[in-house]
């Protein structure tokens, strides 16, 4: 397992915004004592950037002119969010070349879509990196484990020749209130808030098995961790050996996998990120 990760993208912050650099701070420390090492990515072009989303939106983010405070405009967030979207092409890179790896890295990305940056999210780190790896890869399947839906991920996603996206996330009175349905190559699976481990995992056998009839020769995973049970921005009651069990499910694929950081907002994200590479590994 290699793990991406740059201390830059701890040097931005806004106010208590929920998306601090502690979350990513504590789990780098968390990893690096577990004796990990670690890949230093470099941040995307504008051209990979275009394979995803508008000039327009790239040149807001670009220009830092815009108003969103889930999204805020900072100093430096463009680079910032490029250096993100690079950490996603590097662990793709790796995973095609034969071992798993894991973006550590923010701001997260699967809300945003071709022309918008909401929910935390200004470029979708995970769908550029997949819709890129369409060249080497004979089929690529995202597998979306944030407690949220990937409203963008899905939007840039579906129809696309040669990719799959299944998403597992909480619905109903939640952020963005999208993923009720599945159309052409999208699987949502909405599940109510209390939803417990064993049902989420029955949910992610059934998901896993459309992956698997997909035959993906590449798996991305945008890897939420605010399913946890103590998330204080959700309500699924995974516990932290929850996460080992969901490595383990989607190890036995026998697929090339790369992970991208997504949600997760809890004090035992640490953990619960390491739980979840266990089983991977």
């Amino acid at each position: 397992m290699k793990i991406v990760f740059s201390k830059e993208c701890l040097e931005y912050r806004f106010g208590n915004h929920p998306e601090s650099p502690e979350r990513v701070k504590n789990t780098y420390e968390f990893l690096r004592k577990k004796g990990f090492r670690f890949l230093e990515p470099k941040p995307c072009t504008e051209n990979d950037l275009l394979v995803a989303h508008s000039r327009e939106m790239i040149n807001h983010i670009k220009k830092e002119d815009f108003l969103d405070f889930e999204t805020p405009s900072l100093p430096g967030i463009y680079h910032y969010a490029r250096l993100s979207v690079g950490g996603a092409l590097l662990a793709m890179k790796v995973a095609l070349e034969g071992t798993n790896s894991f973006s550590l890295m923010r701001p997260p990305g699967h809300h945003a879509s071709q022309d918008n940056y909401e929910g935390f999210c200004y470029f979708n780190n995970i769908a550029i990196a997949a819709l890129k790896a369409r060249r080497k890869a004979r089929n690529v399947a995202i597998l979306d484990i944030d407690v949220h839906h990937g409203n963008g991920s899905e939007s840039l996603l579906m129809g696309k020749k040669g990719i799959l996206y299944v998403s597992l996330h909480q619905y109903g009175f939640i952020y963005p209130g999208t993923g009720r349905y599945s159309n052409d190559n999208v699987r949502n699976f909405p599940m109510d808030a209390g939803t417990s481990g064993k049902i989420y995992l029955q949910n992610l056998s059934e998901a896993l098995n459309i992956i698997r009839e997909f035959n993906p020769g590449l798996i991305g995973v945008s890897a939420g961790f605010d399913t946890f049970e103590g998330d204080p921005l959700a309500g699924i009651k995974l516990e932290v050996g929850t996460y080992e069990k969901i490595g383990k499910m989607i190890r036995d694929l026998r697929k090339p996998v790369f992970s991208v950081l997504e949600g997760g907002y809890s004090e035992k994200m640490p953990e619960c990120v390491y739980s979840y590479i266990k089983g991977l590994q």
